[in-house]
């Protein structure tokens, strides 16, 4: 499993565990600390195009996950006090689910480099 895989594992399942009223402020401490790794992971990700016909793609890649890493680092205050949780749990969510699509994406990247070089299926 890479660190990003690990990572978005461990901030969903702390996502998922239970927020009772008494234990809502372990609950947002817990998941504030998951989104740690989750940060370091997406800044360690490779972004030096090494291929002319890839680099439209690697540019995106790069754009997209700067914008994934300002949205996570919005929530962070937000994690802390937002007074809905159930509010806070469900954006999040949506944010890993856009985390998962841009990990696969850059797994797709990765293939299609590898393809390239061994000259592909043909």
């Amino acid at each position: 499993m890479t660190s990003t895989a690990a990572a978005l594992e461990g901030l969903h399942h702390a996502l998922e565990a239970p927020a009772s009223p008494t234990e809502l402020r372990g609950w947002r401490w817990t998941v504030r600390r998951g989104m740690g790794p989750l940060r370091d992971a997406l800044e360690r990700e490779p972004h030096d195009p090494a291929d002319g016909w890839l680099s439209a793609r690697h540019g995106r890649s790069a754009r997209e996950r700067a914008v994934l890493l300002r949205r996570l680092a919005a929530f962070g205050p937000v994690v802390l006090e937002h007074p809905d949780v159930d509010e806070v749990r469900v954006g999040l969510k949506r944010l890993l689910t856009d985390i998962d699509h841009h990990v696969q994406r850059e797994h797709d990247l990765a293939y299609d480099a590898v393809e390239l070089e061994i000259g592909g299926s043909e």
